[in-house]
């Protein structure tokens, strides 16, 4: 028999965060997070605490753990798009639609009693963290900021009556086949067209400092009126420079300012770090640790952390000044391609960029939606 327990303990904490490493054991394409990330939702100070409302739950087959789902009410997105909705994640099941059922039951009747009228996701509590379905791809290694799913999960998911709400694509990117200068000389043109020039600094901290503010300023601006994005806080801020300061190298971050030094676009890399933190489950253990270290200084992939521009350059061709900077890392000797993460299927801007590159699209991944109640 089937039961669902909302996760009090400490027992079922850990019970919450192992399900998908157990599930995924011997799978060679998930990619796990940060364990100690996961046990921060549960403390007292955890990030999102101030602007969200949390719930976890976990499915048993007698005493065996057997599903687990989390439903999210984020508040400021609700505040925001004027919405009542509840977002479900870490949404993991054995192939049985009795869990999916119960767990999305036990979510559905939580929000309900909140005053919600709709369920989507997989999305969670910000969009910097992990989102979206894996529905194509299934065969292809997970970027550590995102989430690998069995194929399965989107029967298990539309049995229970949701819909596509927004697709993402994800694809590698690799220098064009025949490079012959024309993306630089369009950057050249470009830049000085509209009196532009990259911001510099001597190393991260010192780009934190002198272009911090901007930097968050920007993304707001740039992604206020994309899927499932929140407005910052502070907090949200402080997790992100720090994950920021852990793992990025200057020479894959680009940052392009006005005359008067005001950001108008930056793009963000990272060293893909998926396999470094595959072997020890997203625990950083010392021999964790070594590969983490050595993924970061001669990283072999790097992955697109973000890409935003202000809204007033949208139509300039500044985006092509950030390819010809990506251009020029994908040129190191040691980077084999990169990674887009998702990229919205109806975002042209972003979609259109690639097509500069060699572009290979080898994931999709799906937000679902649905009322309440049906």
């Amino acid at each position: 028999m089937i039961t669902v327990r909302e996760v009090k303990t400490k027992k079922e904490q850990k019970q919450f965060i192992d399900f998908p490493l157990d599930l995924y054991r011997d799978c060679p394409y998930f990619v796990p997070p940060l364990y100690g990330d996961e046990k921060g939702m549960f403390k007292k100070n955890f990030t999102y605490n101030d602007c969200c409302d949390i719930v976890n739950y976990l499915a048993f087959d007698g005493e065996k753990p057997v599903g687990r789902i989390q439903g999210i009410i984020q508040r400021a997105a609700n505040e925001k798009n004027n919405e009542k909705r509840v977002r479900f994640t870490r949404f993991d099941a054995v192939e049985n639609q009795e869990v999916a059922d119960k767990l999305f039951d036990a979510v559905e009747k939580w929000a309900k009693n909140k005053g919600m009228d709709t369920i989507c996701g997989p999305l969670g509590f910000s969009d910097l963290e992990r989102e979206g379905l894996l529905v194509d791809g299934f065969d292809q290694l997970s970027t550590f900021e995102e989430q690998y799913n069995y194929e399965y999960y989107g029967k298990l998911i539309e049995s229970l009556g949701f819909e596509k709400e927004v697709d993402w694509t994800e694809s590698k990117i690799y220098p064009p086949e025949n490079d012959d200068g024309t993306m630089q000389k369009m950057a050249d043109f470009v830049m000085n067209r509209y009196h532009l020039h990259f911001g510099q600094a001597k190393n991260i901290d010192d780009f934190i400092n002198k272009y911090g503010d901007d930097f968050f300023g920007l993304i707001d601006k740039g992604y206020e009126n994309l899927y499932g994005t929140v407005p910052f806080t502070k907090a949200m801020k402080d997790e992100i420079i720090k994950s920021f300061k852990l793992i990025v190298d200057l020479k894959h971050v680009a940052i392009i300012l006005d005359e008067n030094d005001r950001a108008v676009c930056i793009g963000v890399c990272f060293p893909s770090i998926a396999k470094a933190v595959q072997k020890s489950k997203g625990k950083l253990t010392p021999a964790a640790l070594i590969r983490l270290l050595k993924a970061i200084k001669h990283p072999t992939v790097i992955d697109f952390g973000l890409i935003a521009v202000d809204p007033t350059y949208l139509n300039r061709g500044v985006s092509t000044a950030i390819s010809a900077e990506v251009l020029k890392m994908l040129k190191d000797d040691s980077i084999e391609y990169a990674e887009t993460n998702l990229n919205l299927e109806t975002n042209a801007a972003i979609q259109n960029q690639w097509k500069r590159f060699k572009e290979v699209k080898h994931k999709r991944r799906r937000a679902y939606v649905k009322k309440i109640g049906q």
